[in-house]
C-alpha cells in the first residue's frame, strides 16, 4: 500500500489537532483553575464556542487519523503528529498577533527536516493486520498503568511546568494507545463492516482512551504553560505509537546502516522539539 494517502490524510489530523489545541488552551485558561482532577471542567468548557470549535477540529482529525490509520501503519502515521508542535506555535503566533523569531524557525525546520529524515530512513511497511488479544492484554495494562501514575504524580503538583509535562505524558500515552485500538477497529469496519465496527472491544476501547485523552489535555493546558505540556504529548505520543507499531502490529523499520540516519533524524526533532518548548509562544498571552 502506497504512503502518499496516509501521509496526507496523517498531516491533515495534524494540523486539525494543532488548531485544537490552541482554541481549547484558550478556552481551558478561561475557567476556574482547580488543584485536583475535575470532571466538571468539561462542562464549564462546554459555555465556551472557542472550545467547542476546538472539539470541532478534534472530529475533524479524528477522521483524518482514521483513514490514515486504515491505510498506512501507525509506525508512519503517529510520528507525524510531531508536526502538531510547530503548528500549533505557529497558529498561536497568528492569533497573538506575535512574530516568530528566527530561532524559532530554525526549529520548526529542524522538527521538519528530522522528522522527513527518519521517516524516510526507517521507512516503515508491513506488519500484521490482527493482532491477537494475548498481545493486546499487556499492552493495554502496561499503558494504563504509565496513564494513571503520570496523571496521579502531575495532580500532585503546583501548577507549573512540572505538572504540565507530568500531564502531558499521560495524555500522550492515551493518545498513543487510542490511535493503535482504532487501526484495529477500522480493520475490523473493513473486514466485517458497520456491524463488525459496532460490536468490536476495540471499538469502545479507542473511544474510552480517547475521552479519557481529551479530559487530561484540558488539565494538561490548566497545569501549566503550553511549552511543558505540547512537547511531553507531541514527543510521548509519537515514541509510543512507535513501539506499539512495532510491538501491537510487528511493523518492519529498516536497519543495518540505515539505523544512522534515523538516529539523526530523530536527534533534530528533539532537539527542534525542546528549542521550540524552550522559544515558543505561550498562550497565556492569547487570553
Amino acid at each position: 500500500m502506497g504512503v502518499v494517502l496516509p501521509v496526507l490524510f496523517a498531516l491533515l489530523a495534524a494540523f486539525s489537532n494543532a488548531l485544537a489545541t490552541v482554541l481549547q488552551r484558550r478556552a481551558a485558561l478561561s475557567v476556574p483553575q482547580s488543584q485536583g482532577f475535575r470532571p466538571g471542567l468539561v462542562l464549564d468548557l462546554l459555555r465556551r464556542p472557542v472550545w467547542l470549535g476546538g472539539m470541532l477540529a478534534v472530529v475533524v482529525a479524528g477522521v483524518g487519523q482514521a483513514v490514515a490509520l486504515a491505510t498506512g501503519p501507525l509506525s508512519l502515521v503517529q510520528p507525524l503528529f510531531v508536526l502538531e508542535l510547530p503548528l500549533a506555535l505557529l497558529l498561536a503566533s497568528l492569533l497573538t498577533g506575535s512574530r516568530m523569531p528566527e530561532a524559532v524557525w530554525l526549529a520548526v525546520g529542524g522538527v521538519v527536516v528530522g522528522l522527513g529524515v527518519a521517516l524516510a530512513s526507517a521507512s516503515p511497511d508491513g506488519g500484521k493486520a490482527d493482532v491477537p488479544l494475548d498481545r493486546w492484554v499487556p499492552a493495554l495494562a502496561a499503558c494504563a498503568g504509565a496513564a494513571v501514575l503520570l496523571a496521579a504524580v502531575g495532580l500532585k503538583r503546583p501548577v507549573g511546568k512540572a505538572r504540565a509535562g507530568c500531564l502531558g505524558a499521560a495524555t500522550a500515552v492515551c493518545y498513543a494507545l487510542t490511535a493503535a485500538l482504532m487501526k484495529d477497529s477500522m480493520r475490523m469496519l473493513d473486514s466485517d463492516g458497520v456491524v463488525g465496527f459496532f460490536t468490536a472491544w476495540q471499538t469502545y476501547g479507542f473511544a474510552l482512551a480517547g475521552v479519557c485523552a481529551v479530559l487530561l489535555l484540558e488539565h494538561a493546558m490548566q497545569g501549566g504553560p503550553l511549552v511543558a505540556s505540547q512537547p511531553a504529548l507531541t514527543l510521548g505520543d509519537a515514541t509510543l505509537s512507535l513501539l506499539l507499531g512495532v510491538v501491537l502490529y510487528q511493523e518492519d523499520l529498516r536497519g543495518h546502516w540505515w539505523v544512522l540516519p534515523q538516529l539523526l533524524g530523530v536527534a533534530l526533532v528533539v532537539v527542534g522539539v525542546l528549542n521550540l518548548a524552550r522559544r515558543g509562544v505561550d498562550l497565556r498571552t492569547s487570553r
